[in-house]
Formats: C-alpha cells, structure tokens, sequence
C-alpha cells in the first residue's frame, strides 16, 4: 500500500510507459523504493547508472542524454554538486526530484538560471513513510529565500505540523 501511494496516482509526478527513470541511488537507499517501483509499476524503463556516473557531473550528463532518461532523483547534496559543477546537466529532463537534506538556495538558483528540468520538484519524507511525504514543484526562489519549503502532501497522505508536545500548530 505505501509503495501505491508513492508511485501510482499521484499529485506530484505522472511516470507513463515512455519515460525512462534512473536508477541513481543505492539498492538499499529509500529512494530505490521511487525509481525502481515508480518504473515497474508505470511500465516505465528503469535505466541503471553506476555510483561512479552518478558521482561524476560529466558523466551524469553524459549518461543521461545517452540513455535518454527524463526522470532522476538525486539526494539534495549530489543535487547541489551537480548544480554547482555543470547545471545545464538537468535541462533535458522531464523531472528531476531532490530532497533529503537542508537545501542551499544558491544551487537551485544556478538550476533554474540554467534552464532547468521542465519539472523540478523538491521532495521530503522520512523512511518510515516510504521515501516523500510531501513535495513542492520550483519555479522561482525569491531573493531573501534561505531554504525551499516541503511543500504539500503527496496524493493519499496527511501531514501533520506539530510542536514539541505534539500538538497541531496554525
């Protein structure tokens, strides 16, 4: 049921049989359960990278117009790195997802100014909820801006803001 409501019905992404998602990260990283299901699951085609391509932003870029992937997650540090190294890496792509970290807004500045993905989506969710919890698409990030929000919740999720006795905050 969790893997469903991440890949399948969604509000956040729309994977379809011609897309083609890489498969970034590592096997057992939570954001394997988003590549490798979200593929499956569409009848997409789950294209594998090796760590060393994935780590290397010539080789990303090189890789991801070779084997014409248009869906990637990468965790917020590799996202920063890639951005900072060579932002025009993204702007193939249908979607590309980043979440897992506090986000530096200068990277994703430089992504946009670039050119972007068409979609560029910050995602956010602890493991236990089976990899984002919530998501927000990015156009823009205002001047003053020192983080990017989580956004809202992903399609048949509740998020809940609460503070330290757990109570609901405004």
């Amino acid at each position: 049921r969790a893997v469903s409501r991440l890949v399948l019905n969604t509000n956040y992404i729309e994977i379809e049989p011609g897309d083609r998602i890489a498969h970034a990260s590592n096997s057992s990283f939570d954001a394997a359960t988003f590549e490798i299901w979200g593929a499956l699951l569409n009848g997409a085609r789950l294209v594998g990278l090796s760590k060393e391509v994935v780590l290397s932003a010539s080789q990303l870029s090189a890789q991801l117009s070779e084997k014409d992937i248009n869906v990637l997650f990468l965790t917020t540090a590799l996202f920063n790195q890639i951005a900072r190294e060579q932002p025009q890496t993204f702007a193939s792509l249908t979607c590309v997802l980043f979440g897992g970290e506090a986000v530096d807004v200068k990277w994703v500045r430089a992504e946009l100014a670039a050119g972007g993905p068409a979609n560029l989506l910050h995602v956010y969710g602890p493991t236990e909820n089976t990899t984002f919890s919530t998501w927000q698409q990015v156009t823009e990030v205002a001047e003053t801006a020192t983080t990017i929000p989580i956004g809202r919740a992903i399609a048949n999720t509740q998020t809940y803001v609460l503070d330290e006795r757990r109570q609901p905050v405004p």
